[in-house]
């Protein structure tokens, strides 16, 4: 099953790593991880989502969580990137950790389906790009609770929205959260002309303030139209993985992250949404504030863009300002079980 946007998808017909498939037909759940093969699910039934009707969500004690970098090893690497960006290499790294924690033995009458995770987050941490998507067979149980919009499409037209920029509140925004964030809205302009017809390509609204659970974010927007015959594999060639997450030049930032991130990004800072083939219509979030389960134990992602003005304490606090919220919806630990 997926719930993507305020679908609930089911009756999965094929499941395919071929995105050319987008451009065929029917409804498609769409994981694309920023580490791995594709996923695009096809499914027969597609509905109005509903409220979660099963039992609640058991997550790990919040004092079991681990990560893939500590705070010595983390502020490490924000000194590496400064160094990198001193040198001429790069003008900003999106470095990021890993949290992972063991899935509990659920108490009666509560559950670790990825699912009730989703509901969870749909509670306590409402966001506009949502997405759940569980397909067992295939090793994917997948919860999002994402802000960002990576690509939206409406037949030529596509735009894409990322955020750079987060404070606690809406005057604790720095000087380089505003540069970063238009170091990235320049790369995705640059992505998307690569598919849009020359001179269409423009940014209606450059570092707008959104408030989301717990904190703000400077999201800038850029849409263009695409050339005509343009598929999603065309698309996804020319701007994935998402420029908010991996840094400016693209390929040096990624070869850097590479390097100082011990482990791989799976399905986190990756892309999670929809794409309806037979009316030429999608929305992919970026794979932010989103867990996923492999191997017995819940995962999650966070992170932040690395510039020259960094400070390396301020930025390990910016990624436990981005995780706080989510890591206390998933660690709950309820007791009663919802009416069916």
């Amino acid at each position: 099953m997926a719930v993507v946007g305020d679908r609930l998808c089911s009756g999965l017909l094929d499941v395919t790593a071929d995105v050319t498939a987008l451009d065929s037909t029917g409804f498609w759940a769409v994981v694309l991880p920023f580490d791995g093969p594709p996923v695009c699910a096809r499914f027969a039934s597609v509905r109005p989502a509903r409220v979660w009707p099963g039992p609640p969500w058991a997550g790990p004690d919040l004092g079991a969580w681990r990560s893939s970098l500590d705070r010595a090893g983390f502020e490490a690497g924000v000194r590496a990137i400064r160094a990198a960006i001193a040198a001429g290499d790069v003008y900003q790294v999106n470095l990021t950790r890993r949290l992972s924690a063991p899935l509990p033995t659920p108490p009666p009458g509560t559950t670790t389906d990825i699912a009730a995770l989703g509901a969870a987050l749909a509670k306590g941490n409402p966001a506009p790009f949502s997405a759940v998507v569980r397909l067992p067979a295939h090793g994917v149980a997948v919860a999002s609770a994402s802000p960002e919009r990576f690509l939206s499409r409406r037949g030529d037209l596509v735009w894409s929205s990322p955020i750079k920029g987060t404070a606690a509140t809406p005057d604790a925004f720095l000087p380089k959260d505003r540069a970063e964030n238009v170091m990235i809205a320049d790369l995705v302009r640059n992505d998307l002309g690569r598919v849009c017809r020359y001179g269409s390509v423009t940014v209606p609204a450059l570092c707008a303030l959104e408030p989301h659970p717990g904190l703000f974010h400077l999201v800038t927007t850029v849409e263009g139209e695409l050339v005509p015959g343009t598929g999603w594999a065309d698309l996804l060639a020319a701007t994935f993985p998402p420029g908010s997450v991996t840094g400016a030049p693209k390929e040096a930032a990624v070869a850097h992250l590479r390097r100082l991130e011990p482990v791989p990004r799976g399905v986190y800072c990756g892309a999670i949404g929809w794409v309806d083939a037979d009316r030429r219509q999608g929305d992919l979030n970026v794979a932010i504030r989103t867990f996923w389960i492999d191997d017995g134990e819940l995962h999650f992602g966070t992170g932040g863009g690395i510039t020259w003005d960094s400070d390396p304490s301020g930025e390990w606090h910016e990624t436990e300002l981005k995780a706080r919220n989510l890591l206390s919806v998933a660690s709950s630990r309820p007791t009663a079980v919802l009416a069916r």
